[in-house]
């Protein structure tokens, strides 16, 4: 699920309460999910089809929630909301197929330029828009929903295959969409850089594959920030984790690294960093870099040995 942008860096606890009960709920009603499937509780599903595995991912932007239109355009938005789910395609190693769309959007909504951003990103990261649906509501919000596949034998890379003495890796610095959006809120003077990573952020896809390929153990995108996405792997994989450095993109503060949100990079675990790194510079990808390592103590959560805290953004949804 996509971060603040427009909210604000936090330490709320309540979205991830409420999917714990939704996807308990929902077990309830139609049994867990049958072996080699994953439902909710990862950044994409995965079930299965007569040609194999198939990979489901959703994700919503909505206006002043995951974007302020005072400082960015309804492109933006679009943008944003195909890339911030296919992002979750890639986040387990798979390449998006295709994606549909939906539109709730107040009267007089300028629906081309909202959707030229949509068609950008779909043609950017390679995945058609096939379908969807527009209807009237009090408040823009862009829906989408994407079909991905998994190429080769290996399985998916989900947040739960993390082990004690894995090593922590990401795939760029971090801070980046936070720091822009700071800038765009001060007039936004002196950070193109930064404006430019807040309003059209990069999905990692080929270094999902690449990483899964590797041997990855575990992997997420860093969507609500590092600190709070680390936190979540952890708790998935049943393991602590202790982080020695933090990659903070050029003019972000260590801060909007760690709870910023909406930088799309990855968080990787693998038991053999080197080999990692050889297979992204085979790849002609950035080199990955290794922020720390995880524990068997699942209690040990620390940044340079003090406790770190969940920092990022949870949406207040529900009660």
């Amino acid at each position: 699920m996509g971060g603040p942008s427009a909210g604000q860096i936090g330490a709320a606890a309540s979205e991830d309460a409420v999917v714990r009960r939704i996807a308990a709920a929902l077990e309830e009603a139609s049994g867990p999910a049958p072996p080699g499937e994953v439902w909710i509780g990862d950044d994409a599903a995965v079930v299965r089809s007569p040609a194999g595995p198939l990979v489901l991912a959703t994700d919503a932007c909505v206006a002043g929630v995951h974007a302020d239109l005072a400082l960015v355009g309804l492109d933006d938005l679009g943008w944003k909301a195909l890339t911030a789910t296919v992002s979750d395609i890639g986040a387990v190693g798979a390449r998006p197929l295709h994606a549909v769309v939906s539109v709730c959007a107040p009267p007089g909504t300028d629906l081309d330029r909202l959707m030229a951003g949509v068609a950008a990103a779909a043609a950017r990261w390679g995945t058609p828009v096939v379908g969807g649906d527009v209807t009237t509501a009090d408040q823009l919000m862009v829906s989408v929903a994407a079909t991905g596949t998994l190429e080769g034998p290996r399985p998916p890379v989900l947040r739960s295959g993390a082990t004690a003495g894995d090593h922590l890796v990401v795939t760029g610095p971090l801070g980046g969409s936070a720091a822009g959006l700071r800038v765009l809120r001060r007039g936004g003077a002196g950070g193109p850089a930064l404006i430019e990573h807040h309003r059209r952020p990069l999905a990692r896809l080929a270094e999902g594959v690449v990483a899964r390929d590797a041997g990855a153990t575990a992997m997420m995108d860093v969507s609500d920030g590092l600190a709070l996405d680390l936190h979540r792997l952890a708790a998935a994989s049943a393991v602590g984790f202790t982080l020695s450095s933090v990659p903070v993109a050029t003019g972000a503060t260590e801060e909007e690294a760690l709870g910023g949100g909406e930088d799309y990079e990855l968080v990787i675990a693998v038991d053999d960093p080197d080999r990692l790194a050889a297979a992204f510079a085979a790849a002609r990808l950035r080199p990955p870099v290794v922020v720390g390592r995880c524990t068997g103590d699942a209690a040990v959560r620390t940044l340079r040995g003090r406790p770190l805290a969940p920092l990022g953004y949870q949406h207040p949804v529900g009660s």
